[in-house]
């Protein structure tokens, strides 16, 4: 793999005009000082979301691509973003403060929707450490149907997959898009002091499970009211941040649709998530899983 391979797409969004509601997001959270590099790693293995097709013109980034891009420019972060999961394995590794990650499927299969190169085991490997090592990780939406756990899909694994320990849940399934509610279990957490108790929005909600017991919830998925029975059950994390031994991970699952990454809100919440992992702003992450979902190991 050569370097131009991965910087390539960094560069394609240089020339945007921010969009106004990206401008506010930095302006409500200044930039530090500090300049940080984040991987955004956009390989679909399963079904590829319309937010990160490239078309015909793969060197064209995507709708979401194009935005934390942007996103990342207000707030002194070069984002590098690749499908090629050759990264992983290449010298350019080291050289990132933080990962994003919008996958789906298990990454190391030569099989993917946007026939983009596999990510070796050895580099899923060195990716694990590396944020246990000290780096950050922030997952979007179908981050967390990446790399699935063994087992029926609607039961809780005693022994998840490394990947999902580390992202700190696990997808479950989803019913139709619907508008439904989000209540702000922490409104210090960094990007949440501004989304009030509780806020709405339409989205395609993930029915989630295997939740790591030491997570901070921040957003809260109220089901009540719900169409479906993907979310006929108790109220369950949605949005949460967790230490994960010397690294950072947050992870939300906002982000399918092309107007959700549009929305003020969201970007508050990813930006805040950015500062946190990367080590810019520090929140108190006490894990308070039991006390704001205690019911939330009960999938439908």
């Amino acid at each position: 793999m050569e370097r131009r391979d991965f910087l390539l797409s960094a560069g394609a969004a240089a020339g945007l005009t921010m969009l106004p509601s990206l401008a506010r997001a930095a302006d409500d959270q200044a930039a530090p000082a500090a300049r940080k590099r984040l991987l955004m790693f956009t390989r679909s293995a399963g079904f590829q979301h319309s937010v990160i097709a490239r078309g015909r013109e793969a060197e064209k980034l995507g709708h979401a691509e194009n935005i934390l891009s942007e996103l990342g420019r207000g707030a002194n972060i070069e984002v590098v973003v690749t499908k090629d999961g050759r990264i992983f394995d290449s010298a350019d590794f080291d050289q990132f403060d933080g990962y994003f990650f919008y996958t789906t499927g298990d990454l190391t299969k030569d099989n993917s929707a946007d026939k983009s190169p596999p990510m070796s085991a050895a580099g899923k490997a060195r990716f694990i450490k590396a944020v246990a090592d000290g780096k950050g990780l922030v997952g979007s939406h179908c981050a967390s149907d990446t790399f699935h756990s063994e087992g029926p899909a609607r039961e809780n694994q005693a022994t998840p997959d490394p990947y999902i320990a580390l992202l700190g849940g696990e997808f479950v399934s989803h019913g139709r898009q619907q508008r439904a509610k989000q209540r702000v279990a922490d409104t210090k957490f960094p990007g949440a002091e501004k989304l009030g108790d509780v806020f709405e929005v339409e989205e395609e909600w993930y029915s989630l499970k295997n939740f790591a017991p030491n997570l901070h919830v921040v957003l809260v998925m109220e089901t009540a009211g719900m169409d479906g029975r993907d979310y006929a059950r108790p109220p369950y994390p949605c949005t949460w941040a967790r230490a994960h031994e010397k690294g950072r991970v947050f992870y939300t699952s906002l982000g399918h649709r092309e107007d959700v990454w549009t929305n003020d809100k969201f970007h508050a919440v990813v930006l805040g998530g950015l500062n946190w992992t990367l080590g810019r702003v520090e929140a108190d992450v006490t894990p308070n899983l039991q006390q704001v979902t205690p019911e939330a190991s009960k999938v439908s």
